[in-house]
């Protein structure tokens, strides 16, 4: 997993860090250097609340305008409304100081389960497609897509990090549609989806086909 820290005691940062040891772990003592240290390939976001330079709920509200990664406040303000306050601004769960780290992993394998343990449900940065239910999410925001543009971004998202030559898209995509498809409907397609997912990492290789751009 990529984890973010953001927390302005430094020995308290430290130690989480070597605690979650076996991820891929950044580190940042403020909501300056959190969003420099934000990107879209984030798993799990661990915040606290009170910081030298601002509100981590501020921050929260800000990332949850373009993401849905999992957020996990780190606080020491223990009262119910701060709680409340803390769900309602975006995170997915709450921990209160002083905290176990025995409890602090627990609670971020928890998280990580419930954001990845369906095989069906693809994330990355703001994205999150769920194939079996056909949702399809950017950000909070739904998006519809058809049938096809389904297959496509499936295939792609499955194969991410491998050029797809047009020929085989081609066929797995419009196979058993019609006898005969026109490779213009590829293109089109494409541009669909960027269209209606502005950002997603779909790069064309020219002359070859398409790729999904791992993080």
């Amino acid at each position: 997993m990529k984890i973010l820290i953001v927390e302005d005691d430094r020995a308290l940062n430290n130690g989480i860090a070597l605690s979650l040891g076996g991820n891929d772990i950044m580190q940042a003592f403020s909501l300056k250097e959190a969003g420099a240290c934000f990107h879209d390939g984030l798993d799990l976001i661990l915040l606290d609340i009170n910081l030298p330079d601002g509100s981590g709920l501020d921050f929260c509200r800000k990332i949850r305008e373009k993401s849905r990664v999992p957020i996990i406040f780190l606080t020491v303000n223990d009262m119910e409304i701060d709680i409340v306050t803390g769900l309602e601004s975006g995170a997915d769960d709450y921990i209160t100081k002083p905290f176990s780290l025995a409890v602090l992993r627990a609670k971020v394998n928890a998280v990580a389960r419930r954001f990845s343990g369906d095989e069906n449900i693809f994330r990355s940065g703001s994205f999150s497609f769920d194939f079996e239910n056909m949702k399809f999410f950017s950000g909070d925001e739904a998006v519809e897509l058809s049938k096809t543009e389904q297959r496509l971004l499936r295939i792609l998202v499955e194969n991410r990090g491998r050029t797809l030559q047009r020929e085989m898209l081609l066929e797995r995509v419009w196979t058993g549609d019609t006898e005969f498809v026109d490779e213009n409907a590829l293109s089109v397609t494409v541009r669909r989806l960027r269209q209606k997912l502005p950002g997603i990492p779909l790069k064309t290789v020219y002359g070859i086909g398409y790729a999904w751009e791992s993080a």
